[in-house]
């Protein structure tokens, strides 16, 4: 058909399209790349525009800014909404990359034979999301658009998108569409896709301790003196119990409970336990006592340390006990449990055990809710026949332990259940040195994008 013979005839600048994307250190968490994260802002409207959107906008907020782009073909006709976003992680640290994490190269691996693109970004969320762009230029240059389409790219996912609701709530009318497509996911394997039904949320927290006013001699004072460090780790380790349980009062008091059928059908989903532990390197996995692997990432809340420091770190050896210790903690957090609360309950809990040797500060960076969507409606169906269209097999239904709080705003705001159409897999490296993202899965993504369209007018005009 057209559409993909157009696909096909412009591999080659599709992929160096998004290598330039990629080169551009778009890092919204670090105020040295301010610059950066506006470039990319400009770089996704330019692309818009030349694939053939009416009206593009860079759309200011109080921090960066959302590209908004449509094509407005028949007012009357069906309308998919696409939401991506062009920020990136941090790519820190730098030397544990194979290669620079802004100059994209492409490597040939074991699960990516045909290559894979290595660059921070490529799997999350700029090769995603750039897909729609590619396929919705092949279809315009086909004269092969069947529906209205309607682009929300923003700038500060990876640092909560604190600027969006209120874009959201203040552009309703503007936003209305009929589906809403996110590829910000993975599937199973490239054998076996899946599409997400359901994500956890979370409550992403910071905590000091606080000792002395100084740092002291570890020999002078250490074994008198509390040491900030040995007690936050104290406290942590204290917030589970033997059975990976945590331990705050009123933690699991919303969570939702699955029916055992509900269980076994997604445990149905192929997995490898010795395969996963091979990938990761490890012996053993480890997690909450009486869940599958599959429920500890699906259907389970969590608590972990994502970052820890204090005193001395350089090179050689200082004797001194600290005066402060820090940790960044975030947990998952499942239907029905509310950030908002799970905070506050985190913040009480952490000051309620605290030793009088030191004193405590808890900061909430911020949070999302979990969410569930349908796997029953009109836009999964027509992803579904999508995938079985591209990729010769119908798709599995999984729930994914990652976070985007924007399906729950979606969902409440806009009255839609976004499409969780994520063509990426579980061994990208995501938020890692040395991301990456399948050649081959970027192109297929294309080539099924344009598939859900023609899937999606099909059943909504029977």
């Amino acid at each position: 058909m057209a559409v993909n013979d157009f696909i096909r005839d412009n591999k080659d600048r599709f992929l160096n399209e998004l290598l330039d994307l990629l080169r551009i250190p778009s890092v919204s968490a670090d105020p040295k790349f301010k610059k950066d994260v506006f470039a990319a802002a400009n770089f996704v409207k330019e692309s818009l525009e030349k694939a053939g959107a009416d009206t593009v906008e860079i759309c200011e907020t109080p921090g960066y800014p959302i590209v908004y782009g449509e094509k407005i073909i028949d007012p009357a006709l069906q309308t998919v909404l696409v939401y991506g976003h062009y920020d990136v992680q941090p790519a820190d640290p730098y030397e544990l990359w194979d290669s620079p994490p802004f100059e994209p190269v492409i490597k040939k691996t074991k699960i990516h034979p045909e290559g894979a693109i290595f660059a921070r970004g490529s799997a999350d969320d700029k090769g995603q999301f750039y897909m729609y762009v590619k396929a919705f230029e092949a279809m315009m240059a086909s004269g092969d658009l069947p529906c209205n389409v309607k682009f929300m790219i923003e700038g500060e996912e990876e640092v909560g998108s604190d600027n969006l609701e209120k874009f959201v709530i203040e552009n309703k009318e503007k936003l209305k569409a009929d589906v809403i497509l996110i590829s910000d996911t993975h599937m199973i394997s490239m054998q076996d896709p899946s599409i997400t039904v359901g994500l956890r949320g979370m409550a992403y927290m910071e905590v000091e301790v606080t000792g002395s006013n100084r740092d002291l001699h570890s020999g002078t004072y250490g074994g008198a003196v509390a040491n900030p460090i040995n007690v936050l780790c104290d406290m942590i380790a204290s917030m589970k119990d033997e059975n990976d349980h945590i331990t705050i009062p009123g933690f699991y008091d919303k969570v939702q409970e699955l029916t055992a059928a509900q269980r076994e059908r997604l445990n149905e989903a192929p997995f490898d336990l010795n395969e996963y532990q091979d990938k990761l390197d490890i012996e053993a996995v480890h997690g909450e006592k009486g869940y599958t692997t599959i429920e500890r990432v699906g259907i389970r809340p969590t608590l972990d340390v994502n970052g820890i420091w204090g005193g001395y770190i350089g090179e050689g050896a200082k004797t001194v006990l600290p005066s402060k210790a820090h940790a960044k903690i975030s947990m998952r957090l499942v239907p029905d449990q509310d950030w908002h609360e799970i905070s506050e309950l985190f913040e009480n809990y952490f000051k309620s055990i605290a030793p009088k040797s030191v004193k405590v500060k808890v900061r909430s960076h911020h949070g999302g809710a979990p969410a569930v969507v349908s796997d029953s409606s009109i836009g999964y169906k027509a992803a579904e026949a999508a995938m079985e269209e591209t990729f010769g097999k119908r798709p599995i239904p999984t729930r994914e332990g990652g976070s985007i709080p924007i399906v729950a705003l979606f969902q409440k705001e806009l009255g839609s259940d976004p499409i969780l159409f994520g063509f990426g897999l579980d061994t990208d490296a995501l938020h890692s040195p040395n991301e990456h993202y399948g050649v081959k899965n970027y192109f297929i993504g294309i080539e099924t994008i344009a598939a859900f369209f023609r899937q999606f007018r099909k059943l909504t005009d029977k």
